[in-house]
């Protein structure tokens, strides 16, 4: 493994919806939402963590139930990468801690589910607040080069022109 390899990378999204500029000088010219691979998927187990965070908070867990929610929540984010770019896949790995103890058999407490569940379902509503962000952006732009294209159209109306039909006013 290089140095490159192992240095995490940040995602920034300027104004526009694209990445911007990394550290390398490189232009990164893909937008929030070509970083979703899948969507739907990730869209579906999104909600599906949201839900399982308000279950947690609604009632007490023994610990069978945390056993499970712990096991939800790993392949969760297992089945997440796989609808991700590897930026994206590269950023969750780093923010998605481990639970305490690793995988010994160890169960975690409600706190720290609730804790690793809200963490993930933040991000992910990060995650959506780009792509959002990202197709208003991308709607705007289409938007102005529309109205851009209809200016230059020969024998286009301009909008302060008003059609008014020739002969008397009926």
């Amino acid at each position: 493994m290089n140095a490159e390899e192992s240095t995490p990378q940040i995602v920034v999204v300027g104004p526009n919806g694209l990445t911007v500029e990394g550290d390398d000088g490189k232009p990164e010219e893909r937008s929030v939402a070509e970083l979703v691979e899948q969507p739907a998927k990730v869209m579906r187990i999104g909600s599906m963590i949201r839900q399982l965070l308000e279950e947690v908070r609604a009632a007490p867990l023994d610990e069978a139930s945390r056993k499970r929610l712990k096991e939800i929540h790993q392949s969760s984010i297992k089945e997440l990468e796989d609808g991700l770019a590897p930026e994206l896949v590269d950023e969750l790995e780093r923010l998605s801690l481990p639970f305490t103890d690793g995988d010994d058999g160890h169960t975690p407490s409600e706190a720290e589910l609730r804790v690793a569940h809200a963490q993930l379902v933040g991000w992910l509503e990060g995650l959506f607040h780009g792509i959002q962000t990202t197709l208003f952006a991308q709607q705007m732009a289409a938007r102005a080069q529309l109205e851009q294209m209809r200016r230059a159209l020969p024998g286009g109306t301009k909008e302060d022109q008003v059609h008014r039909a020739p002969g008397p006013y009926l």
